[in-house]
């Protein structure tokens, strides 16, 4: 079944396409889960919960990229709410994958290549400038909010991201043709 076919199928409430969806996708998404945060039980609660957010807003859902990307998005947001509500030590988030390529499928042979290259990046980023970053990208934090988290000012947070920003695409350019 085509991932069109599938999409119009659930936005109607096919209760069949959405067994199918969840069947063809769930291993793959708790494995993927599964590597952000080494716990097999919390990895298939964040799948399907990512699961029923998908049932229960399935009529609203504006899918521009392919379902499998679609569907590795949302777990990987959902893990994301799951740290920030936990309150999980900063040294946790610090190791977890930043998606800094939005169209890429888990299939691409250069995916883990590009990830470990741009980990690397950030690790050589000045502490101040590095937590800032992943805040602001990683967290989806705004720039307000991470100032006022860190006591600083707004125009701190924009000269550290300016630099962290540069930083990366200076070095990543090498890896990411």
């Amino acid at each position: 079944m085509t991932d069109q076919k599938l999409i119009k199928k659930l936005r109607k409430g096919n209760e069949k396409a959405y067994h199918y969806l969840f069947l063809e996708y769930y291993d793959w998404l708790c494995n993927y889960v599964f590597n952000l945060c080494k716990n097999r039980s919390l990895s298939e609660d964040i799948v399907q919960d990512a699961m029923i957010v998908l049932w229960e807003k399935r009529e609203i859902i504006m899918i521009t990229t392919s379902l499998k990307n679609y569907l590795f998005k949302t777990c990987h947001n959902q893990f994301l709410q799951h740290i920030r509500s936990q309150k999980i030590e900063f040294d946790t988030l610090d190791k977890i994958r930043w998606d800094v390529i939005s169209e890429v499928t888990l299939e691409d042979d250069l995916f883990d290549f590009r990830m470990e290259k741009l980990n690397k990046l950030i690790n050589q980023l000045p502490p101040r400038c590095k937590e800032i970053f992943i805040q602001s990208k990683l967290e989806k934090k705004k720039y307000k909010e991470i100032a006022l988290d860190m006591g600083i000012s707004v125009k701190t947070v924009e000269n550290q991201m300016s630099k962290a920003l540069n930083f990366l695409r200076a070095n990543a350019a090498i890896f990411m043709l």
